[in-house]
């Protein structure tokens, strides 16, 4: 049952396939279609279109704080430019008969192929961390990159003949490589969409298996056969799915009203459910139904600690960072039992070490799809200790994240202030004087300076949260 979802991806390899070699099978019906101009034209246009969904796509990923999506755009401006090269030098057309439409058409989908299966690493991978920090910057240099090297091949076209990509053993070698990186990203993407059901991880397990269709038929296939168009209408059709899982699974169910007033608006629940993304929405749905206590703990810490964050000056894509990294901290909860995780009761010593399980199991949920080093931060490090003494890794001091060190405040004085089966909460006054009798044990000493400091000159910041959301009633609805 758990694999029915697979059959379509695998048809969706296997009948394309089988419709090139039912053409190749037979002459008469793999007519021979000549048209170097209705190439040019037909290739250009949609190697131009794939270039501006792949600049949007790529703007999308930076605001959505997901270095999987630049990834994908990475591998949409690969397939665009190169393309585009290889409808510039349709033979007798622009260029002489060359090398470089063959060459540059593998090459497009080989680069594209890489970005997808650097795409299926975690987040916290030594390669992805490095590309993260220049996540703005990636699809300009990239773009630049691949813009000099289609100027080059079509100023010089017959520098292509020193790549003999169309000779065997190279060719050989490129279709493996080709299907070894598509066939990890098809696993590692299908093995994700078991677990999340994301549109756009499934999306990219039937392009990565067309791009393997594509990159086979390119090196076997006979110029202007009926079998040879065959790749161009795969490689739109790669396309195509991508972006409908990305609109299945990020575009907004706002009005235009909505959203225009969403980019005014001064209710903090507003600011917190419009600077996150679907996929965290997801998430926190999950949490919640798992824990309903989870729901208004959730919202409240958010609103706490983004304010502690203004107090210390963070910059604004650090805040949304905060906000996409706290409305989930605990999503690795929803791995607990309900018997510990609903105990109306103090719990025993080895319930306790299962909850403490919660911050790894909630990182290594996250960190699969795509959130980003600061928000995997918070998640895993939310409970470590400024002398040492916390959990999981037992950080000490400053090797905690100052994001991390924040949401600790945050979630202890939610914690402290909020109603549990097992005792009543503390007034804030008492909650305050908790925190600062732990400040340079438990907490980072800035961080209960600066919620001290807060909360004396505002004292709406810990008043609204607590008036607004309740565990009982109120619950923002995602």
């Amino acid at each position: 049952m758990r694999y029915r979802s697979l059959l379509g991806p695998m048809a969706g390899i296997v009948l394309p396939y089988a419709a090139y070699l039912l053409l190749r099978s037979h002459a008469s019906i793999d007519g021979h279609f000549a048209m170097p101009r209705g190439h040019f034209y037909i290739v250009s246009a949609v190697a131009c279109l794939a270039l501006v969904i792949a600049i949007a796509v790529g703007v999308a990923g930076s605001r959505l704080r997901n270095i999987k999506v630049s990834f994908l755009a990475l591998s949409f401006v690969s397939i665009a430019e190169l393309f585009m090269v290889h409808g510039l030098s349709t033979p007798n057309f622009i260029l002489h008969a060359t090398k470089l439409p063959g060459i540059a058409a593998q090459m497009s989908v080989l680069l594209a192929s890489f970005w997808l299966w650097l795409s299926a690493f975690s987040t916290d991978h030594r390669l992805v961390r490095v590309l993260s920090k220049h996540q703005s910057r990636l699809i300009p240099a990239w773009t630049a990159a691949l813009a000099v090297m289609g100027v080059t091949g079509m100023l010089f076209p017959h520098t292509a003949a020193f790549i003999p990509l169309n000779v065997h053993p190279l060719n050989g070698a490129m279709v493996a490589l080709t299907i070894a990186l598509n066939g990890i990203v098809m696993y590692r993407y299908y093995q994700s969409y078991l677990y999340s059901r994301f549109p756009l991880q499934i999306a990219i397990v039937y392009s990565s298996g067309w791009l393997i269709v594509a990159q086979l038929i390119m090196v076997t296939g006979e110029i202007w056969r009926a079998s040879w168009w065959l790749y161009h209408f795969l490689l739109l059709a790669s396309m195509i799915v991508m972006v409908a899982g990305l609109i299945r699974q990020y575009a907004s169910n706002r009005s235009l009203a909505d959203a225009i007033r969403a980019l005014y608006t001064s209710d903090p629940i507003e600011r917190i459910t419009g600077s996150i993304s679907p996929s965290v929405k997801a998430l926190m749905a999950a949490t919640e139904q798992k824990d309903p206590y989870t729901a208004g703990h959730n919202f409240r810490v958010t609103m706490y600690a983004l304010k502690l964050a203004e107090e210390l000056q963070l910059r604004p894509d650090e805040l949304r960072a905060l906000a996409q990294g706290t409305i989930v901290h605990d999503v690795g909860k929803i791995n607990i039992p309900d018997a510990i995780l609903n105990k109306p009761g103090r719990l025993t010593p080895e319930e306790r070490s299962v909850i403490e399980l919660h911050p790894v199991s909630g990182y290594e949920m996250c960190r699969t799809l795509g959130f980003m080093q600061e928000e995997l931060g918070i998640i895993r490090w939310h409970h470590e200790k400024w002398d040492g003494s916390g959990y999981p890794d037992r950080l000490r001091g400053e090797q905690i994240p100052l994001m991390a060190r924040i949401v600790a405040v945050a979630d202890v004085y939610d914690a402290l202030t909020s109603n549990r089966a097992y005792r009543q909460a503390m007034s804030h006054r008492e909650a305050m004087r908790f925190l600062k009798d732990w400040r340079g044990t438990h907490f980072d000493p800035g961080c209960v300076d600066a919620w001290v400091r807060l909360c004396e000159r505002d004292a709406s910041v810990y008043q609204y949260p607590s008036q607004v959301v309740t565990e009982e009633k109120t619950v923002p609805v995602l």
